[in-house]
């Protein structure tokens, strides 16, 4: 168990105000489009207030269990299974907007690639905590996580998500990075991964039209651009301070979809510069805190562990809030905490509950090192 109760305050403050900006924001984006598809304006936030109330008790039990139960084999391999079942069996429900990425039971739909992610930062931070000796023997260290990273990616390009595939390996990548892998190797496999990644984007036609609307939205306004320039239009249209709460206009059926991977898009008309860089300055303290957590880790596995959470959040933070303001092509990432969906919040939260657990056990050396330090 934890030696002491002393969570990183920080982190749990910042991870709760993002909580409760997107119970306020998805009900200022969905209100309308909940009222006329499903009779009441309050049905996405009824759904995300119980998705957030079970997310954060979800969170508060990960605090208090240790952390180093996550390494033993038969938990991972049992959340390794469980996880390829799930993004198998999607292919067995109807597809949603043209995907195979959930399992729908009545109105509850549960999306493994979320879990995905989180099983193969245990999985690689474990092995690599067992095998950090001869890390650079590419056999015997990373060929196995490279297995499981690459299984567990394959199932999710097919879905297909293109977006989510890649979080996945390059915080595997980052992960293994911290483990002291040698950057050439890296280099190496990320060169070898390339062709592989642009053969996937010319494969897929609107992938291609994706990038094309990215390089040039005014090509395709009204078709692969459409969203981007939506939402470049309400972030423009929120000024400094924007519009305010419930005020915005683009959510009104212009940005489809609005309270889902697009909802910095809301908060930037009806906020304006000061909410998007509020928003913004929260997920830049979540990496730091999580990465500090990283360094006062006690041992490697809480490390690595640590890095790969931090990691998966806030690289999933940055894509989300650059497509939204035209930094990178359009691709279906939720923003983390604050998107509306159940399977998102409650991954992400698990994963903080996690890391809070890891700040808990802080060697008093390191931290007082990095105290020192900062």
């Amino acid at each position: 168990m934890a030696r002491t109760l002393k969570s990183d305050k920080v982190l749990f403050t910042m991870t709760l105000l993002l909580v409760g900006a997107s119970v306020v924001m998805v009900y200022s984006a969905s209100a309308v489009q909940a009222l006329d598809r499903h009779g009441s304006p309050t049905w996405f936030l009824g759904k995300q207030l119980l998705w957030a109330i079970l997310g954060i008790g979800v969170m508060l039990g990960a605090m208090r269990i240790d952390y180093h139960a996550l390494r033993q084999p038969p938990l991972i391999w049992t959340l390794v299974a469980v996880t390829v079942a799930g993004l198998v069996a999607v292919f067995f429900f109807a597809p949603r907007n043209g995907t195979y990425r959930w399992m729908l039971f009545g109105s509850v739909s549960l999306q493994p690639s979320e879990l995905a992610k989180l099983t193969a930062i245990v999985f690689a931070a474990a092995l690599l905590e067992r095998r950090m000796h001869r890390v650079n023997d590419l056999g015997y260290a990373i060929a196995p996580i490279g297995v499981i990273a690459f299984a567990l990616a394959g199932l999710i390009v097919f879905e297909p998500d293109f977006g989510t595939a890649v979080v996945l390996v390059a915080v595997v990548g980052a992960v293994v990075f911290g483990a002291g892998l040698s950057y050439r190797y890296l280099i190496g496999t990320g060169l070898l991964l390339l062709p592989a990644a642009i053969g996937l984007v010319i494969m897929e036609p609107y992938r291609m039209r994706r990038i094309f609307a990215f390089l040039d939205p005014d090509q395709d306004p009204l078709g692969a651009a459409y969203q981007l320039n939506q939402a470049l239009i309400a972030v423009g249209s929120g000024g400094a301070f924007g519009r305010g709460l419930m005020e915005g206009v683009q959510k009104l059926y212009y940005i489809p979809e609005s309270h889902t991977d697009f909802i910095y898009a809301v908060v930037g008309e009806e906020f304006g510069l000061v909410g998007t860089t509020l928003m913004l300055g929260c997920f830049a303290v979540i990496a730091w805190r999580g990465l500090r957590t990283a360094l006062v880790a006690p041992d490697r596995f809480g490390a690595l562990l640590a890095i790969g959470l931090t990691l998966m959040v806030s690289l999933q933070a940055l894509v989300n809030m650059s497509v939204v303001v035209g930094l990178a092509p359009t691709k279906g990432i939720p923003l983390p905490f604050v998107s509306n969906g159940g399977s998102s919040l409650l991954v992400s939260l698990l994963a903080m509950g996690i890391l809070l657990n890891i700040s808990q056990q802080a060697s008093p050396t390191a931290a007082a090192a990095v105290e020192g330090r900062g």
